[in-house]
């Protein structure tokens, strides 16, 4: 973590607390999404009542979210970074002790207010602590965590599931929760509450219910019968008409919306939020196929289809530092646009496999792939926040993490029904796979053209005006900080 050591201390500390902390939850996803027929089987249930596990946690992620930014202005980011860990690693317990589907999937809900919390308040707290400085750099610190998700959660979870009770696959979580606790308390800096901010309950009935509704509907998407279905249709048409509500309501009350979206006319976050979508679409749809294809395709067991995908966690990995020293250096624009093309090299060769292809050729793939995820994320998760105010930070926080959470479930669903229409056309598992990943490829190339509206050059950081701002100090800090294109 070379990286972290160019660091000032302050948001070192900041870092290394919040990394740790958010290993948790990005392990827990990784892990039990590959143990639903375990679990199903251990429960004595159905796949489709287990399904609630995944889904059930999905959604509460959708209802936590969009709150973040308020309850931040009411106790602080400290405090509620410690609530949030805490509350997950109650859930992680009470999810390891579950006796039936049903206290499962209630655990696993509150686990996901914790998780729900969590994400979008990582970035904030690490932001607001850079305070718009080497943001590039700072974000391939914090992407640590969904680096290492990829690379060692699937075969944690298989050596859990081949060697353990299912019921470790939540137990591994509590080590991380508690040493992520101690750190908070020890490393975080003490800051106290904002001026606090009238809870919008008119935004929340129409924000979190929309996020739930499209999630749950894209979630069933990925079902027998895809978009055709009453179960997505309706969901998806009575989420979007929420968000409009939301987006219609919050326009007109400025400084007082759940969700300040009138950052969207800020063009770097607008980009990096549109971009993101796709990033998750190629992220989450690709790892929807990827495992089933070692496993469908290949033959190898869970474990085994773990082990084969480190490589693209690996190449992850190793893009890291050079993709955060390449964005502050030049901008976000050109690393996007060369991650975004990486991306679609190395997925090609799974859209041209065959049955028989040489699994080493592919894993040299998966390690392209890797690096170009990488590339991608570093320069996306940074650009949005160039030239934003510290109070502006937990907005866009939540409005590149409800982009990134959207944009995965619509992989998913999109990528499912391809395979399973081409499956159900008569087409052999071999065809049908190779079709899906054309779309993820078609998915890059999008992301390549939309990322030249990135800036290309990262402003100088925040001019700070003690004692408060005046107005004209505050036109010339936003001059400041607009990135030069």
């Amino acid at each position: 973590m070379a990286e972290m050591e160019t660091l000032d201390p302050v948001l070192r500390r900041t870092a290394i607390a919040v990394v740790v902390g958010a290993l948790a939850v990005v392990f827990d996803t990784t892990i039990v999404s590959i143990a639903l027929r375990t679990l199903a089987t251990e429960l004595n249930t159905t796949v489709d009542v287990i399904q609630w596990v995944t889904t059930g946690y999905l959604l509460a992620l959708g209802v936590a979210i969009p709150l973040v930014g308020w309850a931040q202005s009411r106790i602080g980011g400290k405090r509620l970074w410690i609530a949030a860990l805490s509350l997950f690693l109650v859930a992680s317990v009470l999810c390891s002790l579950a006796g039936d589907p049903q206290s499962l999937i209630a655990s696993r809900i509150v686990q996901g207010l914790g998780g729900g919390a969590l994400l979008p308040l990582s970035s904030t707290l690490v932001i607001q602590a850079a305070q718009g400085r080497n943001l590039g750099r700072v974000m391939a610190t914090l992407s640590l965590p969904a680096v290492l998700g990829p690379i060692l959660g699937p075969v944690l979870g298989g050596l859990i599931l081949n060697t353990l009770d299912w019921r470790w696959l939540f137990w591994v979580n509590v080590p991380f929760c508690v040493v992520g606790l101690i750190l908070a308390t020890l490393l975080l800096p003490k800051d106290e509450p904002a001026r606090p901010v009238r809870l919008d309950v008119v935004g929340l009935l129409l924000l979190s219910p929309s996020i739930v509704w499209l999630l749950f509907g894209l979630s069933n998407g990925a079902k027998d019968g895809g978009f055709g279905r009453a179960d997505v249709v309706l969901p998806l048409i009575f989420g979007a008409a929420l968000l409009t509500g939301f987006v219609a309501w919050a326009i007109r009350r400025p400084g007082t919306a759940l969700i300040d979206v009138r950052l969207l006319t800020h063009r770097p976050l607008a980009t990096s939020s549109a971009l993101l979508f796709l990033t998750g679409v190629s992220l989450y749809g690709a790892m929807l196929l990827l495992p089933l294809y070692w496993q469908e395709v290949r033959g190898f067991d869970p474990l085994g289809a773990g082990l084969l995908l480190i490589s693209q966690g690996v190449g992850t990995f190793l893009s890291r530092s050079s993709a955060g020293r390449l964005t502050d250096r030049f901008g976000a624009r050109w690393v996007s646009v060369a991650g975004f093309a990486i991306v679609g090299v190395g997925t090609l060769p799974f859209a041209v496999a065959t049955a028989s292809t040489n699994e080493w050729m592919l894993m040299a793939a998966l390690l392209v792939r890797g690096f170009g995820l990488g590339a991608v994320t570093i320069p996306l998760m940074a650009g949005g926040f160039v030239g934003l105010e510290r109070a502006e930070v937990p907005h866009a926080s939540v409005i590149t993490r409800i982009a990134t959470q959207v944009g995965g479930s619509f992989g998913v669903a999109v990528l499912a029904v391809i395979l399973h229409a081409r499956v159900v056309g008569g087409a052999d598992l071999a065809t049908a796979f190779d079709q899906a990943f054309w779309w993820a490829v078609g998915f890059t190339g999008l992301g390549v053209a939309l990322s030249f509206l990135l800036p290309s050059r990262q402003g100088p950081p925040p001019e700070r005006v003690s004692g408060g701002r005046q107005p004209g100090a505050e036109r010339s800090r936003r001059r400041a900080c607009r990135p030069r294109r």
